[in-house]
């Protein structure tokens, strides 16, 4: 009785899709209509299903593949699968379902514990269709991988981000389909690992690093170039790079266009604009820097902040790049210095009979002179009205008050012997009365 009890509690594939895609979970008729000619009696399987050509069955708990003939007849069109999150922890079971899905495309099985499970040769044939496969924190060997990419003539993108991989199975066979390799939140840090990539994809477009504590790229250039003969973008997000010749080796790779290089210890010491100037300014071939589109303007920007960053070093300590920027740009003048300081001016402030020298900062605001005025004048706390008076054309303009609390001084440009008037203000004692 308990053995047929833990039978029913299996979450097959097949039981999956039936409940999912059901027609009761479809009452307006969407989606494609599978129709299934016959159904052993007993089965779960309902005679008609709704299937996309994207099955997204991700935390359903699935284990087993369930009846191959089922699969193959629900499943003639899909095209895309995500079985990311459930039970899967046995090849043969994710075999049985590839192999009865004629047209598929890209796999997801990450999060599915397949940790020491073993991939047969023969068995590996079957995701010879597969252009996009995730396996991500899956933990599966560098052998499975391997084995996978051997019999994937047409694969193009593959995921292996947090497998725990500190090292590199370097691989006797070649993959020359694969296009973008994704490895990040692992444990790689001798460049001697990742080198292996190169031989291993030779036709490696998209390399993601990221998350992991890579400590240089320590490689020649005859060797990168060799290795790494078509990548063209290249993720170093949060890797252990701490010294400027890891940025000028990027030059090395002969296609290389666009580069993420953001949270290593190398541009810690500088502010958010100098990391940027320093590391494009280095760079002349990269198009795209951390996600942002390099212009032309921003460029010659940076190679010329770069000249004037280094032209107080030792000759000694001058990086190549700065002789070559030299030769482009020619010796530049330090940039002046603008003082950013408030600007302040000296009015008269006159009060009734009493006059007082006052400094203004012109970026404060009518209402803040106010206050100002109160405290070094000791003026009643009651209202005041101020007046502005130009000496050059009080003759013609006459007083301006300044009447408007949140406008800047500024505004009415007050210069050096110009004059603040200061009224108390009266309040108005007119009533209905009155009128």
């Amino acid at each position: 009785m308990e053995s047929s009890s833990d039978e029913e509690e299996v979450r097959t594939f097949v039981k999956v899709i039936s409940e999912k895609y059901n027609p009761e979970n479809f009452p307006y008729g969407q989606g494609l209509g599978v129709v299934v000619l016959s159904t052993p009696p007993g089965s779960p399987v309902k005679d008609r299903l709704f299937l996309p050509s994207i099955l997204v069955l991700n935390y359903c708990g699935i284990s087993k593949a369930g009846d191959k003939s089922d699969i193959a007849a629900f499943c003639a069109h899909v095209v895309e699968l995500d079985l990311s999150y459930n039970q899967l922890n046995d090849w043969g079971e994710i075999c049985t379902i590839v192999s009865n899905i004629p047209h598929l495309d890209f796999l997801n099985l990450s999060m599915n514990p397949l940790s020491g499970a073993e991939l047969e040769p023969s068995m590996a044939e079957i995701f010879s269709r597969v252009r996009q496969l995730v396996l991500i924190n899956t933990h599966v060997s560098w052998d499975t991988v391997h084995m996978l990419t051997q019999q994937t003539p047409e694969l193009e993108e593959l995921f292996l981000c947090l497998n725990g991989y500190n090292t590199v199975s370097e691989s006797q066979t070649s993959c020359p389909s694969l296009r973008l390799l994704q490895i990040t939140d692992n444990q790689l840090q001798a460049w001697a690992e990742v080198r292996k990539f190169g031989s291993m994809y030779p036709c490696l477009r998209t390399l993601v690093l990221a998350n992991n504590s890579v400590e240089s790229v320590g490689d020649t250039q005859e060797n990168l170039q060799r290795l790494f003969p078509n990548l063209r973008s290249i993720n170093l997000n949060n890797s252990g790079l701490s010294k400027w010749e890891d940025i000028e080796r990027l030059n090395f790779f002969p296609k290389l266009e666009e580069v993420k290089a953001k949270g290593i210890p190398l541009l810690e010491p500088y502010t958010t604009h100098e990391r940027r100037s320093l590391v494009l300014a280095q760079l002349p071939s990269v198009i795209v820097l951390n996600g942002g589109s390099v212009s032309n303007g921003e460029r010659e920007d940076a190679e010329r902040f770069f000249i004037r960053f280094y032209q107080d070093c030792p000759k000694q300590e001058l990086p190549e790049r700065y002789h070559i920027l030299i030769s482009k740009y020619g010796q530049l003048a330090p940039l002046a210095e603008v003082d950013l300081s408030p600007r302040c001016t000296l009015v008269d402030v006159r009060w009734g009979e009493r006059v007082e020298t006052v400094s203004l900062r012109l970026e404060q605001t009518v209402g803040d002179l106010k206050k100002h005025l109160r405290e070094v004048l000791q003026l009643p706390t009651n209202g005041i009205r101020l007046f502005y008076i130009n000496r050059e054309m009080c003759s013609v303009l006459g007083p301006e008050e300044l009447k408007w609390g949140c406008r800047a001084l500024h505004s009415y440009r007050i210069r050096d012997g110009d004059e603040i008037l200061v009224v108390p203000k009266v309040k108005s004692r007119c009533s209905s009365t009155d009128l």
